[in-house]
């Protein structure tokens, strides 16, 4: 193989004989498959008007998730429209949101 190094050959050589195990969880796993149908062929746009504190809530999940908060849109939206989103009864978070903040002040 040209221009692999030693350590690409160990890794490889790795791969081949099975002995690399994943580190994932299953939820890190499910996480990740969600990420993968969310960015899945996307042939239209659209535009959306939000506040700039959902906005911000939304981003700290994605980043809290691993993902662009454009993925994480898509993939609430989606699982939405396929009725697989659903509302955890009694789900209070343990980092509240600017905007439960923002209302409990309020």
């Amino acid at each position: 193989m040209p221009n692999v190094d030693a350590y690409e050959r160990e890794v490889l050589s790795a791969f081949e004989n099975g002995s690399l195990k994943s580190v994932a969880t299953k939820g890190e796993l499910e996480r990740f498959r969600a990420a993968a149908r969310a960015t899945a062929v996307k042939d239209r746009r659209v535009n959306i008007r939000l506040s700039s504190i959902d906005l911000n809530d939304i981003q700290v999940k994605a980043l809290e998730e691993g993902m662009p908060y454009q993925t994480l849109i898509a993939s609430v939206l989606h699982k939405y429209v396929t009725g697989r989103l659903v509302e955890k009864a009694g789900h209070v978070s343990a980092h509240p949101t600017q905007t439960s903040r923002k209302r409990a002040a309020g």
